[in-house]
């Protein structure tokens, strides 16, 4: 199914469930929906589920302009296409950060955020460097061909794959890097290849905002938000606490023995966090 914004980009959608609506918004920039196991499970606990990529993204239309403003009013445009009048939002990764946004931006049309995986209202500056550190440690031995792909000039899409999978398995969990990898090629298939100028746009847009407006904002905010983290995440969760902290209505889980994905190696604790109320 497809949707046409007010500036004539299409985007891709699809409903899943039967109860209280959801949006799923899917991490990046520049990425696509791979949420499909976090549907399912809010499907499974009674909810309708809204799932969709992103402009520029997997199986919607590449064509910008690429901005925090638009992607909140594409978000809107799924919401509308659905006629849904208010949701739960459920974010990952940067798709929590834009969750946020969309929920100070529209308060009245979200019942309940579910900030799953997201880096704070901080500058990247803060946790970046840290991060770095954890990315080289869990790919592991794999390291000089990741840092070999990073360094080529232009990649073909095959080296673009490999490269990302070598990436995403340092979001899984636990010592076992080859399931770790398996997971990751799992969520590279299919491929739809990453939009590297989204991706630039928009970290360089949030890379400005002022974390003390947003922590203002965040304040007038009175419908509940659920912090969701996975112990094992290898962006510092400590990243994350100056939101918790101005969030009037806030509960924080923190999943033991779970990575940057924590609905795959805590599908339980998880939807229990994340189901409908």
């Amino acid at each position: 199914m497809t949707l046409t914004a007010e500036d004539g980009v299409t985007l891709w959608t699809e409903r899943t469930g039967e109860g209280a609506p959801v949006i799923l918004c899917h991490g990046g920039p520049g990425l696509w929906d791979t949420l499909d196991d976090v549907a399912r499970l809010l499907a499974d606990r009674g909810a309708a589920v809204h799932r969709w990529d992103q402009r520029g993204c997997g199986r919607s239309e590449r064509r910008g302009p690429y901005s925090v403003a638009r992607s909140v009013a594409d978000l809107d445009a799924v919401r509308r296409h659905f006629g849904l009048d208010a949701v739960t939002l459920l974010g990952h990764s940067w798709g929590a950060r834009l969750a946020l946004h969309y929920t100070l931006a529209h308060p009245e049309r979200v019942t309940r955020l579910v900030y799953v995986s997201g880096t704070g209202i901080g500058p990247d500056s803060g946790w970046h460097p840290e991060f770095v550190g954890n990315l080289r440690a869990a790919i592991g031995e794999r390291l000089p061909r990741w840092e070999e792909l990073r360094s080529l000039e232009r990649r073909t899409e095959a080296e673009e794959r490999e490269m990302c999978v070598l990436q995403w398995s340092a979001d899984f969990a636990g010592p076992d890097r080859e399931r770790a990898l398996r997971r990751a090629e799992r969520m590279a298939t299919p491929w739809f290849g990453v939009n590297r100028v989204c991706n630039a746009e928009i970290n360089a847009e949030t890379a400005t905002m002022s974390e003390h407006q947003l922590h203002a904002a965040c304040g007038g905010l009175r419908m509940p938000v659920v912090i969701v983290d996975g112990e094992q995440d290898i962006r510092p969760r400590d990243a994350v606490d100056s939101l918790e902290q101005s969030l009037p209505v806030v509960t924080r889980v923190t999943l033991t023995g779970a990575g940057h994905m924590p609905w795959v190696e805590s599908p339980e604790a998880f939807a229990a966090a994340a189901a409908p109320r």
